[in-house]
């Protein structure tokens, strides 16, 4: 199959590496690929270092982008493209007004990856489900979210997420040891963190409060400097709180290995790579029960799961992690058998290849 992946916008980090991996995987099924993205895009920066995908630059400037309609039949029409799979909002709207208006011809797809803040009302809703052959949603909670908000379940269509396991190797003994350094972490310290960009965790803040461990250590790995050190003081918060700031993701890695457990209390993941991500560098994790999350972390099997807003349940999870060793290594163990196995990138491929063919009719439906 010709495949083009599409996507304007890559500020969410996360979402970006999803798409960069999706397209080398199924590049090594034997399909040729092409990613479209802005030239200044960190999609862009990922795509290259990956031979076997074509890059194609393009620059949306609005909804009703004629220009970029036009340079996409152009695309479609030179490479044969069969599928054309869409993961952000202007390239929504331009991949299905230049199917209506330009005659587009190939299979078109949206991938949703996030909470639906712009699912829109009606007309938009009326606009995505007929101007597309599907949605793709990454987990069964976001397609849940997405029928509530009155799309057909039929025209929706789950696949997870997945991690290709040569990015689990993008650490090393001595790099997390400049770290334990430069930080202060001693052998022995207690240290927890939430690695994520800025994800309701002051949630994090207010369970250390209850929780009242002083003598634990807590790390922010994508949080600026100093951000929640007015919420510590009006908790009273003794605990040591390091903050890393933005960290490139070819080093994130050794940071997980700082820690006993690692927290997202997030409300707007669609899946949650950076769990998968702890799972593998055997971090314990603790995660809202919220959107795609439960997707990833099965309670008191792989991981812990509270309610947002619970930082009661928070407190008393991370302290029971902290205290229960032979609890913890069984949820790492499990944790780990999930990044390796379950959401693999191989499968992932797999299963947007096979999707895309019984589209094509080139495959029976089972």
């Amino acid at each position: 199959m010709n495949i083009l992946l599409i996507t304007h916008e890559d500020f969410l980090a996360g979402s970006t590496f999803s798409v960069s991996y999706l397209a080398g995987a199924l590049a090594a099924r034997g399909n040729q690929v092409y990613v479209a993205a802005r030239k200044d895009s960190l999609l862009h920066e990922l795509i290259t270092q990956i031979p076997a995908v074509t890059f194609l630059p393009i620059t949306i400037r609005s909804k009703f982008d004629r220009a970029a309609m036009r340079l996409l039949k152009q695309w479609v029409d030179t490479y044969q493209i069969d599928v054309v799979n869409a993961q952000s909002s202007k390239d929504r709207y331009i991949t299905i007004f230049a199917r209506m208006f330009y005659g587009v011809r190939a299979k078109l797809f949206h991938t949703r990856r996030q909470y639906p803040m712009s699912a829109g009302g009606a007309l938009q809703r009326k606009l995505y489900v007929s101007g597309t052959d599907k949605i793709i949603v990454i987990s069964h909670e976001l397609k849940r979210i997405f029928i509530q908000k009155g799309f057909p379940p039929n025209h929706l269509h789950v696949i997870h997420n997945g991690i290709p396991a040569n990015r689990y190797k993008q650490w090393s003994e001595t790099s997390v040891q400049q770290l334990r350094e430069k930080y202060g972490i001693q052998p022995g310290d207690v240290v927890i963190g939430s690695i994520a960009r800025l994800k309701r965790q002051e949630q994090i803040i207010r369970a250390l409060a209850i929780l009242n461990r002083p003598e634990v250590k807590v790390v922010f790995v994508g949080i600026e400097v100093g951000y929640f050190d007015k919420l510590c003081s009006e908790h009273g918060i003794r605990n040591e709180i390091i903050y890393a700031g933005a960290v490139k993701a070819d080093v994130v890695l050794n940071y997980y290995k700082l820690l006993t457990i690692n927290i997202l209390a997030s409300t707007m993941d669609g899946f949650g790579l950076v769990l998968l991500e702890a799972m593998a560098m055997g971090t314990a994790v603790i995660a809202t029960r919220f959107g795609g999350i439960i997707d990833v972390v099965q309670h008191d099997v792989n991981g812990l799961l509270f309610d947002d807003g619970d930082c009661q349940t928070l407190a008393r999870h991370i302290g029971t992690l902290l205290d229960d060793n032979a609890l913890r290594q069984r949820l790492i163990e499990q944790g780990y058998k999930a990044a390796f196995e379950e959401f693999s990138i191989e499968k992932t491929a797999a299963r947007y290849e096979s999707f895309f063919k019984e589209q094509l009719n080139l495959t029976p439906v089972h």
